[in-house]
């Protein structure tokens, strides 16, 4: 009764959709002790959320002692163009693969749900009672370890989940149940000797090979991190103002990856949009381009402080008036990204024009480093 459940469960979510689907007990072994250690090095930044509650997200049987197996669903979101391209226009916003489609929180937890439900009609016409929890990267829940346990794919050396039938874009979403489920085999490392990853990371963010420090990854820099920027990472950033996915594209096992679902098709907004379009938004008009997208979630001021730091980086005379506008904007952070972009692109006297006193002691420095004063 169990395997021919086990069966169907896999039928049904190929009918749904899924990519893939592997399932694991409620454990994740040593990455647990691995998650310590990271957190422990300070490698996680500010995201305070990660040492948060960590006995759950070391031990998934302690999130819900009644839990006796995890569904593991893959959602393939493969691009259509090597992302990689977007870094050669300046002018314009590179924007993280996967925040270029709808909320994928959304779209991944609709079929988990349906998933689910299926679940437990189908082991309730079986005479069996069961429970589900399902999660999409909002709960403490450690995907990808689990999703290595579930055999989807092995943890490679940028730490991301890499799969010999997906490569390494695809997102994750989990159904904890309280049915007894048959694990899935491991997958075993097949990274070898390959460490392009490591290598692509503009920023140096690899200590090691499967450590990730996230204080230096510009997918944590211009998404997690609150404040300014270190401005002795501006530079590496480029043009990317959301996330970055040059580990990721660079990964030879993505010959194996499927296309992306309709649902994850780039939106006009978000596919390589002029910079200068994103730095004219005020936070009205931030909230209603990037409605039921990723983005909207680090709000205006974040994101045009991204848009600043690239416009810096572009070589572009023809962004000052905006850039040196934005140096009296409301908002602090992008007053401060705003004058460090001018002084990448303007000259003394440009610069000496604009400035002024600033009650905000993160704006007062960047105007001193501008003005050759620090």
């Amino acid at each position: 009764m169990a395997e021919d459940l086990r069966d169907a469960l896999i039928a049904e979510a190929a009918a749904l959709g899924f990519a893939d689907i592997g399932i694991a007990r409620p454990h994740i072994g040593p990455a647990g002790v691995r998650l310590g250690d990271w957190v422990s090095a300070g490698h996680h930044g500010d995201m305070a959320w990660m040492a948060d509650r960590m006995a759950w997200r070391a031990d998934p049987a302690a999130l819900w002692p009644a839990a006796r197996s995890v569904i593991m669903l893959a959602e393939s979101y493969a691009p259509e163009h090597d992302p990689l391209d977007s870094l050669m226009h300046r002018d314009t916003a590179a924007i993280s693969v996967y925040a270029k489609q709808r909320d994928y929180h959304d779209v991944v937890k609709k079929r988990l749900k349906r998933l689910g439900r299926w679940l437990i009609d189908r082991a309730s016409a079986g005479g069996a009672t069961a429970e589900i929890k399902v999660f999409v990267d909002t709960a403490p829940v450690m995907e990808k370890p689990l999703g290595a346990e579930a055999g989807l794919g092995w943890q490679g050396k940028h730490t991301n989940l890499v799969s010999r039938r997906l490569g390494s874009w695809f997102f994750l979403g989990a159904i904890f149940t309280t049915i007894d489920l048959a694990p899935d085999e491991t997958e075993s490392d097949r990274c070898g000797a390959c460490r392009r990853c490591l290598d692509v990371c503009p920023t140096a963010a690899f200590p090691a090979p499967y450590r990730l420090d996230a204080r230096r990854c510009i997918s944590y820099l211009t998404i997690e991190m609150k404040g300014p920027i270190p401005r002795e990472m501006r530079a590496a950033i480029g043009n990317r103002i959301y996330g970055c996915d040059d580990c990721l594209a660079v990964c030879p096992w993505n010959k194996f990856a499927r296309d992306g679902a309709e649902a994850y098709a780039a939106r006009p907004e978000t596919d390589d949009p002029p910079l200068a379009d994103l730095a004219a938004l005020d936070d009205a008009g931030f909230r209603e381009r990037f409605r039921g997208s990723p983005i909207k979630r680090i709000g205006r001021a974040r994101f045009v402080r991204n848009v600043l730091i690239a416009m810096g980086n572009s070589g572009e005379a023809g962004f000052v008036d905006r850039v040196a506008a934005l140096t009296r904007d409301t908002d602090p952070l992008v007053r401060g990204a705003a004058i460090w972009a001018l002084a990448r692109l303007a000259g003394p006297d440009r610069i000496a024009e604009h400035a002024r006193e600033d009650a905000d002691p993160a704006v007062a420095e960047e105007w001193r480093h501008a003005l050759g004063q620090a």
